[in-house]
């Protein structure tokens, strides 16, 4: 069965990309997002197909960017835990790094632009946009945004 990493950042991110949990029987899946008060019930839910990194925000930079570091680190420690052949995400920063890593090890990297943006690009969609091998939108206005994207509609 193909090895499948399901990967968010917490938050809306979190509850698009478990609204795809359909798919999850379908691969020898991982869910990995941040942990956080809102995110602790996936453990009962999941067990031990859920990982957790560290919850950081930009608001607060200094704090933030060792954080990012350690989830870089820790990404890449995931990455080769599980060995997934492909990376699903539905963003943001939190999945960037492990997007890359996915790449540097040929990993199929699947990006799902989050339905919150119908006009305008994400600063974590722009950094994976040009690596990812499917990117995906949700509205048919971003196809002006990111022209090699497709449109599968709303994952809702």
């Amino acid at each position: 069965m193909k090895k499948v990493m399901f990967i968010s950042s917490q938050g809306g991110h979190l509850t698009e990309l478990l609204a795809l949990k359909s798919l999850f029987s379908k691969y020898d899946y991982q869910v990995v997002t941040e942990k956080t008060k809102s995110s602790k019930y996936l453990k009962s839910a999941y067990g031990k197909k859920i990982s957790y990194l560290l919850y950081g925000t930009q608001d607060h930079l200094l704090p933030y960017l060792f954080i990012f570091s350690f989830n870089c680190i820790y990404s890449f420690i995931l990455f080769l835990i599980y060995r997934p052949k492909a990376i699903i995400t539905t963003g943001t920063h939190t999945a960037v790094p492990m997007c890359y890593i996915a790449k540097l090890f040929r990993s199929k990297v699947i990006w799902i632009e989050t339905f919150a943006n119908s006009q305008t690009p994400t600063k974590a969609g722009k950094m994976v946009y040009k690596i990812a091998d499917k990117f995906v939108v949700q509205w048919p206005s971003m196809l002006e945004v990111y022209p090699k994207a497709e449109c599968w509609g709303w994952i809702f």
